[in-house]
């Protein structure tokens, strides 16, 4: 792997919990879907520790004036989220992410050159990645330090075809896997989220 692309698998108590609800086999579907929701929470929260903009303002407290931080509203965030998977994680990081423009499977025709991109997807395989989505985004003059890449889970062999295109992209997950068959199906995964996720879409 290009070490230049960074992908950043926080050690989270709370991730590593919620995966481990994804890899049960016998986990409800109900359950799976809200371990979905939760990565997709922590993974956000982690993402914007060094990412969101924020202006130092004075308020006045009950005892007098304090330097206090806001978020900067002046550099708006836009949400793509592949669906479903990328839509329910979504679902959970919606909670930490304040006033999104969400634009829902695909990508919207224009984009503010101060817009900041956080892009939601199905895990990230060798044949099922986001290099379409990151491509179509960099066409429209978006480049990889503006992006922010959340996906549930992905493989080695996959994270090694989008450094060969976007070696400085940053990545957020909960694991990395290896790719196990000629199906790419993830060892050992998190079985298939479109059978096991309560949202459905055809």
């Amino acid at each position: 792997m290009v070490m230049s692309l960074k992908v950043i698998v926080p050690p989270h108590p709370l991730i590593r919990h919620w995966l481990s609800i994804l890899r049960e086999k016998s986990t409800p579907n109900a359950l799976y879907s809200t371990g979905f929701e939760q990565i997709g929470k922590f993974l956000a929260y982690e993402a914007l520790r060094e990412w969101l903009p924020y202006k130092e303002e004075i308020v006045e407290t009950f005892h007098g004036p304090k330097s206090s931080f806001f978020i900067n509203s002046n550099y708006p965030i836009r949400v793509i989220a592949e669906i479903p998977e990328g839509l329910t994680l979504w679902y959970g990081a919606k909670e930490v992410i304040p006033n999104p423009v969400l634009s829902l499977g695909e990508l919207p025709q224009n984009i503010k050159n101060n817009e900041g991109i956080i892009l939601f997807t199905s895990q990230i395989r060798k044949n099922n990645n986001a290099i379409d989505f990151l491509t179509k985004l960099d066409n429209m003059g978006v480049n990889s330090n503006r992006i922010i890449l959340i996906t549930s889970l992905c493989s080695k062999e996959g994270l090694n075809e989008i450094a060969k295109v976007f070696p400085y992209q940053k990545i957020y997950t909960s694991g990395i896997d290896d790719e196990s068959d000629q199906l790419n199906n993830l060892n050992p995964g998190i079985g298939n989220p479109m059978l096991r996720l309560t949202t459905k879409f055809q």
